[in-house]
């Protein structure tokens, strides 16, 4: 399988390019540099593309087999908000227009669990625990609503081109391993509260990648893609009693178990975030 990667140059995209490569995938590497010689990986084929040229999309992904989109601006914080949205919406749109004019049938897009609007929002608002893909949406940030949009195009697309399967990954703060969530999280409690305490680690987020283009599912899927328990200091019920008093749990939060619930993900992808 020949799978194309957009945002190829970025911290997932170097972690994800490695990991396909290293599992004897062609992969073709898609961003708007290349990266430093001594970062060039063999039999990885390393092209030079903007997404939000739509033609050169299209040149990007011509022969390959499936695409992974992970090129857009990550958070809302660090740049005009019309370029991040203009930027991601439209980067994710020119990749499953030009999927389905390539005949491309398998495509991953990165989205975020802020598509229903949480941590970048001036008060997150959680309706019940754990939160699932059904919870509904509060976008009011640049970046929350791009990605809730992101997955509307998605639907779009798969209800026009029926044999598309595509597969957009709710994930997390995207952070290398777990000691890094830890400190991460007792250096900003208030930018954890606002994140459920919780992350994703890379090498679990490029597992999903790999199974939202090669798993067995019709459509798509939007899939909640987190670590299974949190990294705060104390059990989960605790915290959700002291800092969101208002909201439901429906079932229960045992220890520290996770206030998101990737049921679907392990249902849809056979993906588990902790292999066993």
């Amino acid at each position: 399988m020949r799978i194309a990667v957009t945002g190829g140059g970025g911290e997932l995209g170097r972690s994800l390019v490695a990991y396909l490569a290293a599992r004897d995938y062609r992969v073709v590497s898609i961003d708007r540099g290349l990266p430093p010689a001594g970062e060039l990986r063999p039999g990885v084929s390393y092209l030079v593309a903007d997404v939000r040229d739509f033609g050169a999309t299209v040149a990007a992904l011509r022969g390959c087999d499936a695409v992974i989109h992970l090129a857009a601006h990550r958070s809302p914080l660090h740049h005009p908000d019309t370029e991040v949205y203009v930027n991601n919406t439209a980067g994710s749109y020119h990749v499953l227009s030009a999927a389905s004019t390539l005949g491309i049938d398998r495509v991953c897009l990165a989205s975020s669990i802020n598509a229903i609007g949480a941590a970048f929002s001036r008060a997150p608002r959680f309706d019940y625990f754990p939160v699932d893909e059904a919870h509904p949406s509060y976008t009011e940030d640049p970046y929350s609503l791009s990605k809730w949009v992101l997955e509307q195009q998605a639907d779009a697309f798969a209800r026009r081109f029926e044999r598309m399967r595509i597969a957009s990954l709710r994930f997390h703060w995207l952070l290398e391993s777990r000691e890094r969530a830890l400190a991460v999280t007792a250096a900003n409690p208030e930018v954890a509260r606002r994140h459920l305490w919780a992350y994703t680690g890379l090498e679990a987020a490029c597992r999903a990648c790999l199974l939202a283009v090669s798993a067995d599912f019709t459509g798509h899927q939007a899939c909640l893609i987190v670590a299974p328990t949190t990294v705060a200091a104390e059990p989960s019920l605790e915290l959700a009693r002291r800092y969101y008093p208002d909201t439901p749990i429906r079932g229960e939060l045992p220890g520290f178990a996770a206030f998101f619930d990737c049921g679907r993900a392990e249902r849809v992808l056979g993906w588990r975030h902790d292999e066993e």
